[in-house]
């Protein structure tokens, strides 16, 4: 298991929400999101636990590519992957923060 941890400016805050959200799960080929708020309001922290060694390059491009295009500032976010491809990471990162934001994308 590999753990990689980055943190991103962000364009801008999101909505806040009432609770935790939980998206995706983790099966083959899949992965589960926690979106959790966070002090740090222009700040997205992301934490991803892997079973795929070695794509630290990879997770921070895909990362990277999401915070420059979402309000995610002032969250954190938990994956915990099973071998989710970059277009299932960034299908599942848009679901939990449009779920963490009430539906609004």
């Amino acid at each position: 298991m590999e753990r990689l941890t980055f943190a991103f400016e962000c364009p801008g805050r999101a909505a806040p929400a009432a609770a935790p959200v939980v998206v995706g799960v983790v099966a083959s080929g899949n992965l589960e999101v926690l979106v959790e708020p966070s002090s740090e309001p222009t700040v997205c922290r992301v934490e991803v636990a892997t079973s795929a060694r070695g794509f630290g390059a990879v997770w921070e491009a895909v990362l990277r590519d999401f915070a420059a295009r979402h309000a995610a500032g002032g969250l954190r976010l938990s994956l915990n992957d099973a071998g989710a491809t970059p277009a299932v990471v960034s299908l599942r990162l848009g679901q939990a923060v449009e779920e963490y934001a009430g539906g609004r994308p």
